[in-house]
């Protein structure tokens, strides 16, 4: 009888647990976002720059350091203000007229955020897959954006200013500039969920 009275006891503090599962609505929005990942090359490989690493992932062959960019794919590859998958993010003059970023556009996870893969990002010779990136402009049209920071796990508070994205274009194209050449190491890029 004492056995019964046990399992009737447990019965009713399990269904008294579920009860308070069941009466509250759980808001998906608030749910952490899927997050990217670095990874770090080997010791003995040099580490890897954004123009190459983006050069090397993306189908726009451009030479040069990340601030020409831009300038470089005019009449080359089409350039736009919106993201889609492949085209190359430019940042530009976030830290002075000779300083810019290019990142290599993964997929689009809403009219907001994007994900990059992009090297160097924050100046460790690093290579970062499916990075957050946010729209923050006021006027919702991508010419300002926050970056996700994976080391910290919370958005970046900085504001970048972004000059536009180069597109893929039809695949013929290609920039050759003096100094370009080889990124250096091998990308150590695995597939991150």
């Amino acid at each position: 009888m004492l056995h019964t009275g046990v399992k009737l006891a447990g019965a009713a503090l399990m269904a008294l647990a579920l009860s308070g599962c069941a009466s509250s609505v759980m808001e998906y929005s608030q749910m952490p976002r899927k997050n990217g990942s670095s990874v770090v090359q080997a010791e003995n490989r040099k580490p890897v720059q954004c123009a190459p690493y983006a050069r090397e992932h993306s189908r726009i062959k451009i030479f040069g350091d990340a601030y020409t960019w831009w300038d470089k794919a005019a009449g080359h590859y089409p350039r736009g203000q919106a993201p889609q998958a492949g085209a190359i993010m430019v940042l530009h003059d976030y830290a002075g007229p000779t300083n810019g970023h290019v990142a290599v556009v993964r997929n689009l996870v809403s009219a907001r955020e994007i994900r990059v893969d992009h090297a160097n990002w924050l100046n460790d010779g690093s290579i970062y897959v499916n990075d957050p990136v946010m729209d923050v402009s006021a006027d919702n049209d991508w010419s300002a954006v926050r970056v996700y920071n994976l080391k910290t796990g919370g958005w970046g508070s900085k504001v970048y200013p972004v000059q536009g994205f180069i597109e893929p274009g039809n695949g013929s194209e290609l920039v050759a500039q003096e100094g370009g050449g080889n990124m250096g190491a091998t990308a150590l890029v695995g597939e991150i969920n």
